[in-house]
């Protein structure tokens, strides 16, 4: 298939829609291969963006095409990448990473602007989180909840946690309301600390993209600025943010100033509405329960300190 003499092939936990394993071949070369368990055609269009992103010096793994020209196989469903070096930023993001990932970003979203998938538009932020579905979704899984006879310690947890977002969708719906109108443009789409690839203080890779579709640019940068894993390493994340908001800047001049200064507000809304993992079934694993934790802890903060928080990040303050 890929012209490859595999000599040792072990299987990687990680993931969560495909089965992932690293390949040694007879000259020593590692490889990082993908089992897919359908949705093939969304996934050659999220390696046909990854290359998109690749031609415009974004550092990312590159993917191995089949001795037919494929990016995927057809026979097994799989894909094969180069291996790259590194760990994910799941230990968060500190030092002189900050500005490395924000230039990396800055790049990235200045690339995939000129993305023939969808051009930058401008959209109420209230289009962030459908707050009345969230809503819904709470207020049943509260009722899921209620209704067990017996539940593990996560599921205790996760009911406390969801009956204190279900309390603040109002305030979330209050922050969104207030933004003005911000970019819906083409995204990496998933671009979470498991998806960035940091050797040192560099960015390796960004991998995992997902296919080309519009949402909010303030989100994205959010979702990676404030991950919930950085965020509770203690303050230091609030002046990487800004740093990373001016290497952003830097790289990407034509990115308009209030997408910037309303990344935390969105983020933080974005997540309180958010059932993500209260709802995931029992059990789960540890480390999901540790960013399950992490993650409302940190929406907590950002929520009670977003005044101050955002006129910190002004820029010039």
């Amino acid at each position: 298939m890929y012209g490859i003499d595999a000599i040792e092939v072990c299987r990687i936990e990680a993931g969560t829609v495909t089965v992932n394993y690293r390949v040694v071949d007879g000259d020593g070369r590692r490889w990082f291969a993908k089992v897919y368990r359908g949705g093939l055609e969304q996934e050659r269009a999220a390696i046909e963006l990854t290359a998109y992103a690749g031609r415009g010096a974004v550092p990312l793994a590159e993917v191995r095409r089949t001795l037919t020209g494929d990016v995927i196989d057809g026979r097994m469903p799989m894909s094969v990448w180069e291996f790259v070096d590194g760990e994910t930023a799941e230990g968060g993001i500190t030092g002189e990473r900050w500005p490395a990932v924000g230039t990396v970003l800055g790049r990235l979203h200045r690339l995939l602007a000129e993305h023939p998938a969808a051009a930058p538009t401008l959209r109420p932020a209230t289009g962030v989180r459908d707050i009345e579905r969230s809503k819904r979704q709470f207020d049943e899984l509260i009722t899921t909840f209620r209704r067990r006879h017996q539940l593990s310690s996560f599921e205790e947890w996760a009911w406390e946690a969801a009956l204190e977002r279900r309390a603040l969708l109002g305030r979330a719906e209050a922050i969104l309301a207030e933004l003005p109108p911000l970019t819906v443009r083409v995204l990496h789409g998933d671009l979470a600390s498991p998806n960035l690839m940091l050797n040192g203080d560099a960015v390796a890779a960004v991998i995992d993209f997902q296919p080309p579709r519009p949402g909010f640019a303030a989100w994205e940068i959010a979702r990676i600025g404030a991950d919930p894993r950085t965020v509770m390493l203690g303050d230091q994340w609030i002046d990487g943010f800004g740093v990373l908001l001016d290497a952003y800047r830097d790289e990407h001049p034509a990115a308009r100033p209030d997408d910037l200064l309303s990344a935390l507000a969105v983020g933080c809304a974005h997540t309180l509405g958010s059932t993500f993992p209260l709802a995931e079934p029992s059990p789960v694993s540890p480390s999901l329960e540790l960013y399950a934790r992490a993650r409302h802890a940190a929406s907590l903060q950002i929520l009670e300190r977003l005044p101050e928080l955002r006129e910190r990040l002004r820029p010039g303050s």
